[in-house]
């Protein structure tokens, strides 16, 4: 007997494994049930999809049998396959995201640890300048190149320190230096009246 069953199987457009159940029913008719199964497929919505049921005669199936099946298996399989692909992309964006959220937390404790660095710094000046240490407390600023979000920041509290250690010794410099320069002027002044009285004396 000669039958081109299996080529039409062939001929159908499907992924994973095609399942026949074949038993017989009353009055000489057969039930078939068809299910696809496809093992790639990762959701388990897939076990939802119900089987083909047909009950008809052993004639009406050997007429109608492939045409009935061949647009819902192809359509089962396809659904199955999307169904895959998507499985995979929500698997990549998961990925993606949890690669997102270390970045941002690595971020995160990053910025934490420069800002208490960077507290730790002027408290620590702050500290200082109660004490009176100035020059101690302006090398305690943080540098303008390791903090640049914070330079104006920087830049004040150094220049206000730096104002306070300089200050005394230049006005210290100022006020050595004013008592010399009287000096020498009372000299200049006293040298030519000296010198007027010996030549009046000589005349």
């Amino acid at each position: 007997m000669n039958t081109n069953f299996f080529n039409q199987i062939a001929q159908l457009d499907f992924t994973g494994v095609l399942q026949l159940n074949i038993s017989k029913g009353v009055e000489n008719n057969l039930i078939v049930s068809v299910i696809l199964n496809n093992e790639q497929c990762g959701d388990n919505a897939k076990n939802l999809i119900p089987p083909l049921t047909f009950n008809a005669t052993p004639q009406e199936f050997d007429d109608g049998f492939f045409e009935q099946i061949t647009a819902p298996i192809k359509t089962v399989s396809g659904l199955m396959v999307d169904m895959e692909k998507f499985l995979k992309q929500l698997e990549e964006v998961k990925k993606q995201s949890a690669m997102e959220k270390e970045k941002a937390d690595k971020q995160k404790k990053e910025q934490e640890a420069k800002d208490k660095k960077f507290k730790d710094g002027m408290a620590k000046a702050d500290e200082l300048e109660k004490e009176g240490k100035f020059r101690e407390a302006w090398m305690k600023v943080p540098e303008i190149t390791e903090f640049p979000e914070k330079a104006d920041e920087i830049r004040k509290r150094k220049n206000a320190l730096s104002d306070k250690f300089a200050t005394p010794s230049l006005f210290g410099a100022m006020e050595e230096a004013k008592p010399e320069l009287q000096q020498e002027e009372e000299v200049r002044v006293d040298y030519p009246t000296d010198e007027t009285d010996e030549e009046e004396q000589e005349y």
